[in-house]
């Protein structure tokens, strides 16, 4: 039975090239314009595995995706770190000064703010999808309007790309997890994605990273989010990657007796060789 996958976006959408990128066999791939969509088809049973953007090396986490997969009880079982190459894009037959609107996902305008601001002439519209964008100005014919979009998505809505790589930093990665029902039956497992709260009282978080380091876990990752119900109480989002399954599970058991709350998220293999 062929694997149903939900992305964020449509055919030529990073998520899309993710999708061929990490699966090894063909997945039919569900798409969405919004995450909440994607959860919303993973918890209801309509697809097998999610994917989903949590972080980018310019503008940072996503937070909003921690709290779907921890508020949806889903589980990590993999990651992908892809180099995401914006493009600008429009119809044939213009050029950059043609264009009066740039319409895209608002994670994408954000790493590219720097290139617009040699355009001051362009309004920056936010959009739901960079492919999606692609396609209507293909089906619509727009002109005056551009897209930020893969290299693929000119491809398939025959779009003419009026620069590439526009992002701030050449080297723009972003990291996408898999996301699925069930923990990770694989026996490749050298990381782990945890949340975990504390009493607010001093040292508190300094005493949990060193369980961390004294059981030999490299923290790749610390994210804070505020708890909703309570005021000025703040749950954290850690990754960590490990040599010996076995450091990891006694630092698991030590964590959990410290933390108010102790929550594994993910348990997966390291992307990051």
């Amino acid at each position: 039975m062929i694997k149903k996958v939900a992305i964020q976006g449509i055919q030529g959408s990073f998520h899309d090239i993710v999708s061929k990128h990490y699966f090894l066999e063909a997945v039919e791939t569900l798409p969405f314009l919004t995450f909440n969509e994607v959860v919303s088809s993973l918890v209801k049973h309509n697809s097998d595995a999610a994917i989903m953007a949590l972080e980018n090396s310019i503008a940072g986490s996503i937070i909003p995706n921690y709290a779907l997969i921890d508020s949806n009880a889903l589980h990590i079982t993999g990651e992908y770190y892809l180099d995401v190459q914006h493009n600008l894009m429009a119809l044939s037959g213009q050029e950059i000064n043609d264009i009066k609107e740039v319409h895209s996902h608002p994670m994408a305008l954000l790493q590219c703010k720097a290139f617009f601001d040699q355009y001051p002439h362009i309004k920056l519209v936010e959009d739901s999808d960079t492919a999606e964008v692609a396609r209507r100005i293909h089906n619509q014919q727009l002109f005056g309007i551009a897209a930020i979009a893969s290299e693929t998505a000119s491809e398939i809505y025959q779009l003419k790309i009026l620069e590439k790589s526009i992002q701030t930093i050449p080297q723009n990665e972003t990291r996408f997890v898999i996301v699925e029902r069930n923990q990770n039956s694989s026996t490749k497992i050298n990381k782990a994605s945890l949340k975990f709260m504390l009493d607010h009282k001093r040292g508190s978080l300094a005493a949990m990273l060193n369980v961390m380091s004294d059981c030999k876990l490299n923290l790749t990752k610390i994210q804070s989010l505020p708890k909703i119900d309570t005021p000025w109480k703040y749950a954290f989002f850690v990754d960590v990657t490990f040599d010996a399954f076995e450091d990891y599970n006694k630092a698991k058991a030590i964590m959990t007796i410290m933390a108010e709350e102790f929550k594994v998220l993910g348990e997966y293999e390291n992307a990051k060789k």
